[in-house]
């Protein structure tokens, strides 16, 4: 690595021909954290296998340590987590920059006894985090604040009943809710008022979660949800990969024209990341699923895509970076909340692309993209895992791609540069 000022600079691989590898995932960080906050107030110890180990998990683990819950991973498998609940006490709690911490946690810690304080990287404080402290003061929780830093005085106990939210800019803040729920003395009842909610399948992966873990939510209607006061049930979890994940490595297929095949390809999930497969293929690549081994094999040329992507914004840098290397014009809707995620990822992405030469403005939720012909330079990151695996995508076709910052990828991928050098050697 170079560094241009004080940010190290990563020369992206290019490959002449394309690529041809099976890639083997981590756990899914989205269901890791949601087994960890079940688990930390379950009634029971469970061990948690697949563990993903990345920066937003072992800030979890650190926190709910942090807070007095017994944190054990096995010497011989640190992806193995054995967690006991305990009395729940003052902590300080590091969000980093992990949107499942700072949204999950306050209703875990509003369960505490004692203050519990909450801060995050600079760039977190501008996240918005009103919605999730509202809901919680409105239920009877002391919080100081607004967003980062806050701090929650916690009782031990929460009386819970029924609260109106605004979860437009994040499906988190139902989830969070949701998860803390049966702990409450009246459980809860989340209501949502505005616009559609992005990202429902991870409520719905919330839903499941919470089933298996003997809790039933009663879906009242799109926008109500309502859980008992209850007990909740330890369970061992096994976490599938990281589907999302999964995108950067199966678009590197796409957009070489070559095939990348990833094991342990669940036949049935909640993951909304399971939508990159529909999503390529639209784009020209076809996909075939046997004995669990999912591979992409990608087209001569790129096909533009007009797509809703509300529902896996997730994949947004992926998907854009595709488009930028696609024949034709490209619609991206439905996913103007993503301004609110770890930066402005619509701002980020269109100034990245046209850095390079391409052609993506912002419309009033999503990106509009026509294909040209990119050139190197340096794609700026944001400190956002996301857009750093988008430039890493581009820099496979276009050569002289400069990544600032890949070590951010360490928010949900341990060692994404091995990775992606792995990938590329075996073609």
């Amino acid at each position: 690595m170079t560094a241009v000022s004080d940010r190290p600079i990563w020369q992206a691989p290019t490959v002449g021909k394309g690529v041809f590898a099976t890639v083997e995932l981590p756990g899914s960080k989205s269901i890791t954290n949601r087994a960890l906050i079940l688990a930390t107030l379950a009634d029971d110890v469970s061990t948690i296998t697949g563990t993903l180990r990345s920066r937003d998990t072992d800030l979890m683990l650190a926190a709910l340590s942090a807070l007095g819950v017994g944190v054990e991973a096995d010497p011989a498998d640190a992806t193995r987590v054995t967690i006991t609940p305990g009395p729940l006490h003052a902590a300080h709690i590091d969000c980093g920059l992990a949107g499942t911490v700072m949204r999950f946690l306050p209703p875990v810690a509003a369960l505490a006894i004692g203050e519990v304080s909450f801060d995050g990287d600079a760039q977190a404080r501008t996240r918005p985090l009103d919605t999730i402290l509202d809901a919680l003061r409105h239920l009877g929780v002391d919080i100081d604040g607004s967003g980062l830093p806050f701090i929650v005085t916690a009782t031990g106990t929460v009386h819970g009943g029924e609260v109106t939210i605004d979860a437009s800019a994040s499906s988190q803040f139902v989830s969070g809710l949701l998860l803390s729920g049966a702990r409450f003395d009246a459980g809860i009842t989340v209501r949502h008022s505005g616009k559609p909610v992005p990202s429902m399948p991870h409520i719905e992966m919330t839903i499941d979660m919470l089933a298996t873990a003997g809790v039933h939510v009663d879906v009242r209607d799109a926008n109500t949800w309502r859980i008992a006061p209850g007990v909740i049930s330890a369970v061992d979890w096994e976490i599938e990969p990281d589907l999302s994940n999964a995108g950067a490595f199966l678009a590197a297929a796409a957009a070489t024209g070559g095939t990348v095949s990833v094991p342990r390809w669940p036949t049935a999930t909640t993951q909304p990341g399971v939508q990159i497969v529909d999503l390529l293929g639209d784009m020209g690549a076809t996909s075939s699923l046997t004995d669990g081994l999912l591979s992409i094999t990608g087209p001569d040329r790129l096909a533009p895509l007009t797509a809703d992507l509300r529902a896996v914004g997730e994949l947004t840098p992926t998907i854009a970076a595709l488009c930028a290397l696609a024949d034709g014009e490209s619609v991206l809707s439905g996913i103007g909340h993503l301004r609110g995620h770890e930066t402005d990822r619509l701002a980020a992405l269109s100034t990245e692309i046209n850095r390079l030469g391409g052609d993506c403005t912002e419309t009033a939720d999503g990106l509009r993209i026509v294909g040209r012909p990119l050139h190197g330079g340096i794609w700026k990151s944001y400190a956002d895992h996301r857009m750093a695996t988008a430039g890493a995508l581009i820099g496979l076709v276009v050569d002289g791609v400069g990544v600032e910052d890949i070590a951010t990828t360490s928010k949900t991928l341990p060692d994404f540069p091995g990775m992606w050098s792995a990938m590329i050697g075996s073609r």
